[in-house]
């Protein structure tokens, strides 16, 4: 866990407290451990060397949760498995953003979820999901882990209490309900998972159990800057870093942020699967954590300028946009009470997937392909690519239609995509 003892790992200045963007250009990081330079350099090593043969010993024992009387409370550098202070840095910064104890970088979106799932549930005990997920997410939950004696229950993103609480019952029925699993807003659909119900049935599900299940939620859509899922009960948060938090399109990496209790097991099973993140592309994380803020601001003013231009289109059948969820509804009332963004990511619905499929031959501006969150807008049709694995029947459940495009709309002139959609839409 980061420990604010140190002048850079500073929070405050004469009682003012600095804003994460601020923290971004420095916390966990001194010059004068680096000859003096600005950012840190790349570690590009597999091993360090101990001081002497107490101190890796020591070391090894906190690490594998051995410790003794006098070792210290974090194991130093030992081998970039397990750390490396560009990996420390960056999950200083991260855990930091979402106001969590503590975090763990990982080499993908789904080594950070895969970890995650399988070092907080067991054997015989049940995932309780919403629905609809990442499509890898869902295939995760639905096909693989099964194989580890690991069920699952779904509820559906937008379902009203009882319903979820419906869902919790049928869970219990099944085993021991160790993980609750939410990605609010859902990829690709934008339906709200209302995280205060969630949290009160942690409570619930505590007191018929006998032992508290965990909060897990994916906000890869909103990042940091938009949902802060910790501040309403969430005991873990997990990121594609790929998406709006690396930015770039450039790197492929995920992340867990939560409490130091559920950490400790997702940080123990990291270092047996060997599924941390790389020294490099952490670097290149710390350079796009400096501006997440603003692209991710930028974005959104954007998203919602095309997001309107949608709406008014007579070949467009639905846009699914966040801004558009009216006060006074389920989901707009659940939006406003938990996000402060309605990021730039979002879908909306043509006649058929050959319309789709026409109007995206047709884009001269937008690039499509999968993923989001670039500086560039991406465009794909989710059904038959990113969400081919879940099940068509599950597809049209979760609220798919044929048509459905997902758009994640970049930081270009928001004129200029408009005009690409305007004479894509002609062939649709």
């Amino acid at each position: 866990m980061s420990k604010p003892d140190k002048p850079y790992r500073k929070r405050e200045i004469a009682g003012h407290t600095l804003s994460p963007e601020t923290q971004m250009m420095s916390y966990g990081y001194d010059p004068k451990l680096s000859e003096m330079s600005i950012k840190p350099p790349i570690f590009l090593t597999s091993t360090f060397a101990f001081e002497s043969a107490e101190h890796g010993a020591a070391f090894f024992r906190v690490t594998l949760g051995q410790a003794e009387e006098g070792d210290p409370e974090a194991a130093g550098l030992m081998y970039s498995r397990f750390n490396n202070p560009n990996m420390e840095v960056l999950e200083d910064r991260l855990a930091l953003y979402d106001g969590a104890e503590e975090c763990c970088v990982f080499s993908s979106g789904m080594a950070a979820i895969s970890t995650t799932l399988m070092g907080l549930a067991h054997s015989g005990s049940v995932i309780l999901q919403s629905t609809p997920l990442y499509g890898g997410t869902e295939s995760l939950i639905r096909k693989f882990l099964p194989n580890y004696g690991i069920q699952s229950v779904d509820f559906f993103a937008g379902a009203h209490e009882d319903e979820i609480h419906a869902a919790a019952d049928e869970a219990l029925a099944k085993g021991e309900v160790s993980v609750i699993y939410t990605e609010t807003p859902t990829n690709p659909t934008n339906d709200q998972v209302d995280l205060n119900v969630c949290r009160r049935l942690v409570d619930l599900i505590e007191k018929k159990q006998g032992k508290r299940p965990y909060l897990v939620v994916d906000n890869t859509f909103l990042g940091p800057v938009g949902q802060k899922p910790m501040e309403l009960g969430a005991d873990v948060v997990v990121y594609s870093l790929t998406k709006y938090i690396g930015g770039h399109s450039d790197l492929i990496a995920g992340s867990a942020s939560g409490t130091t209790e559920a950490m400790a097991q997702i940080r123990g099973l990291r270092g047996y699967l060997g599924t941390n993140l790389d020294p490099h592309t952490c670097w290149m994380l710390l350079r796009s954590l400096e501006t997440v803020k603003l692209r991710m601001e930028a974005a959104a003013l954007g998203a919602r300028k095309v997001a309107e231009f949608l709406r008014d289109h007579p070949k467009v059948n639905r846009v699914r946009y966040l801004g558009f969820l009216e006060e006074g509804t389920r989901d707009g009332d659940v939006f406003k009470a938990q996000s402060s963004s309605a990021g730039s990511t979002f879908a909306f619905d043509l006649e058929s997937e050959a319309a789709a499929f026409r109007m995206l031959n047709a884009l001269q501006v937008m690039k499509l392909a999968v993923s989001l969150g670039g500086t560039e807008t991406l465009i794909c049709h989710p059904g038959s690519t990113t969400h081919r694995g879940v099940d068509p029947e599950l597809r049209k459940r979760q609220g798919f239609s044929d048509g459905l495009v997902r758009i994640s709309v970049g930081i270009e002139n928001p004129d200029d995509l408009i005009a690409d959609l305007k004479q894509a839409l002609e062939h649709a």
